[in-house]
Formats: C-alpha cells, structure tokens, sequence
C-alpha cells in the first residue's frame, strides 16, 4: 500500500510539472512585440561601436588605457567578435521563431544583419585606417604574410553584397528564390569569420571556438528541421 501511494504521488508530481511547463510554454508563446522594442534594438546594437570608436579615440588622443597598449589591434578584435555576435543573433531569429512562435522577430533580422555588415565595416576600415594606415605596400605585404586578412575580406565583400540586396526592391527585382539562395550565403560568412578570428589568435583559440561551437549549433537545428520537413514531405 505504502509503495503504491509513493507512486501515485510521484505520477501526480510529474502531472503537475508538465501542466505548469506547458502553462509557462503557453504564456512565453503569447508574448507580443513591445511598442519600444525596434527603437531599443537599434539603440542597443550601437552600442559596441560607440564603445570601439570611443575607447579607440580616447587611448590615442588622451593616452588612456581603454584597450591596453594596443588600443588599435584590441579595438580590431573588439568590433571583429562584435560582428559574430551580431551574425548569431540574425541567426538566432529563425530558431526563436520556430520554437516559440516570436513572428514578429522577422522583421528584425534585417537590423541585425545591417549592424553585422556595420560592425563588419568599422572592423576593416579601424585595420587600414588606422592599422596600416592606408599604406598599400604594407596592405600587400599583410596580405601575402597573413592569409587569413583575405579570407575576412572575402566575408567583407558577401556581407556588402547582401546588405546591397536586403530591401525589397532587391527581393523583386531578384525573385524570391535567387535572392534566398544569394542570402544563404551567411552560412559561408559565418564560417569564414570564425576561420578568421581562429587564424589571427595566437595561442588561446577559446574564444574562436566558443563561437565555432554556436554557429554549428545553430546550423545544425536548421539541417534537423531540413531533415524533417524532406522526410513528411516523402511521407505523403
């Protein structure tokens, strides 16, 4: 008797947890767009490069110690992992949607994937304006030494090349299935950025995998939902 009222408390427990899951599952579900939330989102994602071109500024011309004694190379690092931070985020929006039913999130993705491209551009132009100073004989001479500068201006140019046909004038003009296929081209951005930031670390490649291990992550739930939907699709 014993033994069967610890059971039926313990069915009754996990009842309940299941219940209140999916009543807090419900409740998440619901949620709708805040009146001010483009307005934080765009506030929030200047922030990195309000911080870079301050900090950078006041170690140069005040001789602070914002980013070290190298203000230019860390403010370079600081916009690069910026940049993967706000690719995750665009690709985050897909998921979220999915799993939680955020639909509004789809009008965001463009904004955050304008401020990749932003971050993106700061990064480079902080390396030759201030790096190399527009030295085009030293920009040879990075290139042919450091491979991996090529491989992020060959990021570079994909991501200027989406930003130019985010609008939807483009998506007309290109037809919705060209212009998918050109922007799947993120995937290849993504990839390319994490090989370079592994590439231009030295010795603590931590953080160039913590990024790798979030982008592979995210690929791959888009690969399992792939999976499915070819597989309900051969179903019926």
């Amino acid at each position: 008797m014993a033994n069967g009222a610890r059971t039926a408390d313990g069915e009754t427990q996990r009842t309940s947890a299941r219940v209140s899951w999916s009543a807090s599952y419900a409740r998440v579900r619901a949620l709708r767009e805040p009146r001010w939330f483009s307005a934080a989102l765009i506030l929030a994602s200047c922030i990195p490069a309000a911080l870079a071109i301050g900090a950078m500024a006041s170690d140069i011309l005040a001789h602070t110690r914002f980013f070290g004694s190298d203000p230019v190379k860390e403010g370079e690092h600081f916009l690069g992992e910026w940049t993967l931070r706000f690719l995750i985020a665009t690709l985050c929006v897909t998921p979220l949607r999915q799993l939680l039913g955020w639909n509004w999130l789809a009008k965001h993705r463009r904004t955050l994937g304008l401020f990749a491209f932003g971050t993106l551009t700061l990064h480079w132009l902080t390396y030759a304006l201030l790096d190399v100073q527009l030295d085009w004989h030293d920009l040879v001479k990075d290139l042919m030494k450091r491979p991996y500068i090529m491989i992020g201006m060959a990021g570079l140019v994909l991501m200027l090349a989406l930003a130019l046909t985010s609008t939807r004038d483009s998506i007309r003009r290109l037809g919705g299935r060209r212009w998918k296929r050109l922007h799947q081209a993120i995937y290849l951005i993504c990839v390319l950025g994490v090989i370079h930031y592994w590439m231009s670390v030295k010795k603590d490649i931590s953080d160039p995998v913590m990024f790798a291990s979030i982008f592979a992550v995210l690929f791959l739930y888009r690969i399992w939902k792939w999976w499915l939907r070819r597989a309900a699709a051969d179903a019926a």
